[in-house]
């Protein structure tokens, strides 16, 4: 069985602008390069895997860019442009020329204007990326589903994929809004949900699988395993313990699954959606 991670980040670590890591998270305050994950993936047998932005820069999408040159595994980039500049279009044409770069995110999830998703520049930034065969990484936190089928619903076509299952609040334990907003997305065909960055929303230091698996359950009839994927969130998911750790959350709960339904979340999905 192939197995792609489908989200994860390199980074050299600069203190203003990775201040979104607290101290609570002191322990990823540091580089994070290819050289530091290969072995990562080697040790959890996993083949390859998704470099995603953690900075809206240019500068760092062609970073990762040049870091996917550099070394195999790094399967694609999902990088960032600014979606609402009146030049947009020029910046997807030049990007459409690295094969490696496979879709843009933006964060979401940091804007003041909750709904900036739904706002015309946004949207037409959106519009553009189906010509140029581009993903679309939605990064929102759960007071913002409410928006998304809104916005996938403009765009049957467009490839949409839900990063970090939106951020439930698993520490706090609170799911019922969250579920129901989530199957409200689930209804569209063109998104695909990431199995990522659970252990981070629930409590850092105390987490337990049982703490996870309500949320998984939800996505899991959602979705189904032909729309979910699985990603570490690496290196943030170091805060909370070992990638060895967040892969047998998601081995231990698909266990139950047919062989053709972890193939599908493991790695197929990510294969297709990404056209790896």
């Amino acid at each position: 069985m192939v197995t792609i991670d489908s989200h994860q980040h390199f980074w050299k670590y600069d203190r203003v602008q990775h201040n979104w890591i607290g101290d609570d998270m002191a322990v990823i305050r540091r580089d994070f390069l290819p050289e530091d994950l290969a072995p990562v993936l080697q040790e959890n047998n996993v083949q390859g895997c998704i470099a995603v932005q953690a900075e809206q820069s240019l500068e760092e999408t062609d970073f990762l860019l040049g870091l996917s040159h550099q070394h195999d595994f790094i399967r694609g980039v999902v990088g960032w442009a600014d979606l609402q500049s009146p030049g947009i279009e020029r910046s997807l044409e030049a990007y459409a020329a690295f094969p490696a770069l496979k879709g843009f995110r933006h964060i979401l999830q940091g804007e003041k204007k909750r709904d900036l998703c739904l706002q015309d520049s946004f949207l037409r930034g959106i519009s553009l990326l189906e010509k140029y065969n581009f993903s679309y990484d939605i990064l929102i936190l759960r007071d913002q589903l409410q928006f998304i089928p809104d916005l996938v619903s403009r765009f049957p076509n467009q490839r949409f994929v839900l990063d970090h299952l939106a951020k439930p609040a698993i520490r706090q334990r609170d799911i019922t809004e969250w579920k129901r907003d989530i199957r409200k997305v689930a209804q569209y065909e063109n998104v695909y949900c990431k199995v990522s960055g659970m252990v981070t929303e629930a409590d850092l230091q105390n987490w337990r699988i049982e703490d996870i698996i309500p949320y998984l359950e939800v996505i899991l009839n959602a979705f189904s395993a032909g729309r979910t994927m699985y990603g570490s969130d690496w290196p943030v998911c170091l805060a909370a313990g070992s990638y060895t750790q967040v892969m047998h959350v998601v081995k231990s709960y698909f266990s139950s699954c047919t062989e053709n339904e972890q193939q599908l979340f493991f790695g197929k999905n990510a294969i297709d959606f990404y056209h790896l």
